[in-house]
């Protein structure tokens, strides 16, 4: 059993008060079983969630290559011959499923099409989910997103216009599900166990990436195209109905949690929830340790998209290897940050709860790992030559490393503002998704001839805005709860 829960006050300016996570006055409560608990079911439901989130994003890079006839693209092939020609097997595979003429340019509309729908729904996904919560928004975002992929073959069918917009409606779908699971979290999450928690929430993600990347070419491999969208989409639909018969919004509406469960939630969260009813908006946007999040969160996103995006593409044109032949070698980066992300959040959690350390130096010290790390083997893939598998080791390691960042900047927002932290996670979601919509745009125009020394330039740029953000949540993040984001907050004391 763990040992009672200690309190924090109040943020008054003086970071040295942050040495503990929770509130001053609030009753001391033993810490609830683990096992079969209903925070924990929670976890591992929003785990399946998040897998089912993330299959549903990325099977479509994997699919697109089986739905454009190769023809098409080839005329436009600038591949550099820096580097000399992986011999690879020819195979010959199921080639049933209808193929389209689109050029490079609409298969990069479509793949973009989903950012444009995500980053609409983020602040608006957390305000809903502050008020309502997150619930029903998480559930029918993710049945929404489901439904729409088993339509994907058919909206291909009538035309790319139709998908671009299925893409942007399953967009608009996933684009709540960050902000209204942190927003469950904020009435479920126990501060001492926040990490461990959130991660384990989170992992699906990784998973989701790992699995959906290498089965969605054994698919395409052995079957048919389509089977893609139908499999992953049907997956989506069921975990719907699993979430809304076994999850409630807060612990007081769990029809089979324990009294001694629910009792030492609502005790550790006491005094860190508001009760007002309206959103403190200008304090809250005024406020420099949510911006630190939004820099920190922009600048992470630049080098995680880079990494899935680009670098597959650097190790073809400039290193002659498609990645994405091998599923499971593409995947290997995710399944390495799939276990930082378990090892992380217990020893942050454990860093708090056993040596006391305080909330904000755990965040500092996990969020410069995660995002320096990365930053530094990005930069060694763009200096390592024509050496394959060398890019595979420092790609897997720098992805790796990310992981540590799940436990840093990433989850904060519950830090600071608990009552509003699917807002939070909104707004700095919201900027955190354009990278994804403008980082592959520069690099292209920065890698006109597909030179090393071009990408070189891309990836030290990523690099430079991964340090960046880094180092700016170092010296302006904060660990405890903001004036602002308590009921007795008046506009005078920000």
């Amino acid at each position: 059993m763990r040992s009672p829960v200690r309190g924090l006050p109040l943020n008054d300016g003086d970071e040295g008060t942050d040495s503990t996570p929770l509130l001053q006055g609030s009753p001391r409560a033993e810490a609830a079983v683990v096992c079969c608990s209903a925070r924990y079911n929670l976890a591992l439901l929003a785990f399946f969630g998040f897998f089912v989130v993330y299959a549903l994003r990325v099977n479509l890079s994997v699919a697109l290559v089986d739905m454009v006839n190769s023809n098409t693209t080839l005329a436009e092939n600038s591949t550099s011959s820096e580097c000399p020609e992986h011999s690879v097997p020819i195979k010959v595979h199921n080639q049933t499923g209808k193929r389209y003429q689109w050029d490079a340019e609409t298969q990069g509309w479509i793949l973009g099409s989903f950012f444009y729908g995500y980053i609409i729904t983020q602040i608006p996904g957390g305000y809903i989910a502050s008020k309502v919560g997150g619930k029903l928004l998480l559930g029918f975002g993710i049945l929404g997103t489901a439904v729409f992929t088993v339509f994907t073959p058919l909206a291909a069918d009538l035309g790319v216009g139709f998908l671009i917009a299925v893409r942007t409606l399953e967009g608009l779908g996933e684009g709540v599900t960050f902000p209204a699971m942190h927003a469950m979290w904020s009435s479920w999450a126990p501060p001492l166990e926040r990490s461990k928690l959130l991660s384990i929430s989170y992992l699906g993600a990784q998973l989701g990436t790992v699995i959906a990347l290498p089965l969605s070419g054994i698919i395409c491999f052995y079957m048919d195209w389509v089977y893609v969208f139908y499999l992953f989409g049907i997956v989506g639909i069921f975990w719907f109905i699993l979430w809304i018969w076994l999850v409630s919004d807060t612990p007081e509406t769990h029809r089979a949690i324990s009294p001694a469960e629910k009792e030492y939630i609502l005790s550790s969260l006491r005094n860190q929830l508001s009760s007002q009813k309206s959103v403190p908006w200008i304090p809250m946007l005024k406020s420099l340790p949510l911006w630190a999040i939004v820099v920190a969160h922009f600048s992470y996103n630049w080098t995680f998209y880079t990494l899935l995006t680009l670098l597959p593409t650097y190790m073809k044109e400039i290193l002659r290897f498609n990645v994405q032949e091998n599923g499971f070698l593409s995947a290997l980066p995710y399944f390495g940050s799939w276990l930082c992300m378990i090892l992380s959040g217990q020893a942050a959690d454990n860093l708090r709860a056993k040596w006391n350390f305080s909330t904000i130096c755990v965040r500092r010290v996990f969020s410069l790992v995660g995002m320096i790390g990365p930053a530094v083997f990005l930069v060694a893939a763009g200096y390592i030559g024509c050496d394959y598998s060398l890019a595979v080791v420092f790609l897997t390691i720098s992805t790796t490393l990310g992981g540590f960042g799940s436990s840093g900047f990433s989850i904060n927002h519950l830090d600071i503002a608990p009552s509003y932290a699917g807002i939070l996670l909104g707004i700095t979601n919201t900027f955190a998704t354009i990278p994804g919509m403008i980082g592959p745009v520069i690099a292209k125009s920065l890698t006109p001839n597909n030179t090393i020394r071009e990408w070189q330039t891309v990836f030290c740029i990523a690099a430079a805005i991964n340090v960046f953000g880094a180092v700016f949540f170092t010296l302006f993040g904060k660990g405890e709860v903001q004036n602002w984001a308590v009921s007795d907050y008046h506009g005078h004391r920000n």
